[in-house]
């Protein structure tokens, strides 16, 4: 089979190199931004680009000053663990380990959710993601670094795999955390602050991204930005993926039939890890695959997907470990679900993400404060 990615400008950016565009910054020696005395870096979980300019009248503040090139390429799986990870370390999913949203841990054979499942699936932040934060690297080179968040997230296994090195601060209101993030800013000049907002997401999950809930989400989100910026503070706005909104009649469920040879299903609906069962033939696994989701998703094996790059330049072998034998990626808006699993509570989500298209993986990259243009 051959597999093409999803074309994008050669020139494009990747929110792989937001961090280092931040730290050259307060080093003045950024060829992108101006230089700033400290830096904020705000995250607005599940905001892509098409779906933020599609509502520019509901949020004036993060789209009056963005220009057409203020976009971004997430990385694959336009999801949460993966993209996030990769903002905070400046470096690919193949190179920091976290390739997805449930995976396997080939250790145990068991399967992992790298958001949320840290401590209940057992897994070391220390060690099954060893790449430096951007806050490590900022303490190295005598910057101070905070983290600006949920009071719930301040000791999760998931921020002491991405966070480690800033100091977390709480604060509860999105409004609130940008406040907060903008004092640290001011008052630590030559500092790097984190501010995340995951309104957004959870609106869309739940609600989808077309629902009077998701605008109102965004709309406070919009509000809070809309704080003003201190002088000489240089902020950038992204996010780690946008989303699509998936109809019931788009879901597709696999069967008992479907899943022969098949010993773990991970990832999420919008991209799919199948794990093999050792003595599967593993290309009539593919072939099956591909005739069952014609139309619906495109399927490809590890070894194609890590040769066309769709994990980064580099894969570890840590990494590699981790990957599906074959993988699912949902086309449209279509999502692909495991019908022998029990929990089916994944059903009830309308927006989601994780697959290849514009809608999930174009992400604003907004200047503001001493980065406005």
């Amino acid at each position: 089979m051959s597999f093409m990615l999803p074309s994008a400008p050669p020139s494009s950016r990747s929110v792989v190199g937001v961090a280092d565009d931040l730290f050259a910054a307060l080093r003045g020696e950024s060829e992108l931004l101006p230089r700033a005395d400290s830096v904020v870096l705000v995250v607005i979980d599940g905001l892509g680009a098409i779906s933020l300019r599609g509502h520019a009248g509901h949020a004036r503040a993060l789209t009056s000053g963005m220009a057409k090139k203020d976009v971004a390429q997430s990385v694959f799986p336009s999801t949460t663990a993966a993209s996030l990870t990769s903002i905070v370390t400046g470096v690919w999913p193949g190179e920091h380990g976290l390739v997805g949203y449930r995976v396997l841990d080939p250790s145990r054979d068991v399967l992992v959710n790298q958001l949320s499942g840290w401590e209940t699936d057992g897994i070391d932040p220390l060690t099954w993601q060893a790449a430096p934060t951007i806050f490590e690297r900022a303490i190295r080179d005598g910057h101070a670094s905070f983290a600006v968040g949920f009071a719930g997230y301040a000791h999760s296994g998931f921020t002491k795999a991405t966070l480690r090195g800033a100091e977390f601060v709480a604060a509860t209101t999105a409004r609130a955390r940008i406040e907060a993030a903008y004092e640290l800013a001011q008052t630590h000049p030559g500092s790097l602050v984190y501010c995340y907002l995951p309104e957004v997401d959870k609106a869309g999950h739940k609600h989808g991204i077309a629902s009077a809930e998701w605008v109102a989400a965004l709309e406070d989100v919009d509000a809070a930005v809309s704080a003003r910026v201190p002088p000489g503070v240089g902020v950038v706005v992204t996010s780690d993926h946008g989303m699509v909104d998936v109809a019931p009649n788009r879901q597709v469920v696999l069967e008992e039939t479907h899943l022969e040879g098949i010993r773990h299903i991970g990832g999420e609906p919008r991209m799919l890890h199948a794990y093999l069962q050792p003595e599967a033939d593993a290309a009539a696994v593919t072939a099956r695959w591909r005739a069952d989701l014609e139309g619906v998703a495109d399927v490809v094996t590890r070894d194609e997907a890590v040769h066309a790059g769709l994990f980064g330049p580099t894969v570890t072998e840590a990494a590699s470990s981790r990957i599906g034998d074959v993988l699912a990626i949902a086309r449209g808006t279509w999502a692909v679900y495991d019908g022998t699993a029990a929990d089916q509570r994944g059903r009830g989500m309308i927006g989601q993400h994780g697959a290849l298209t514009p809608e999930e993986r174009q992400v604003p990259v907004i200047r503001l404060g001493a980065f406005s243009r």
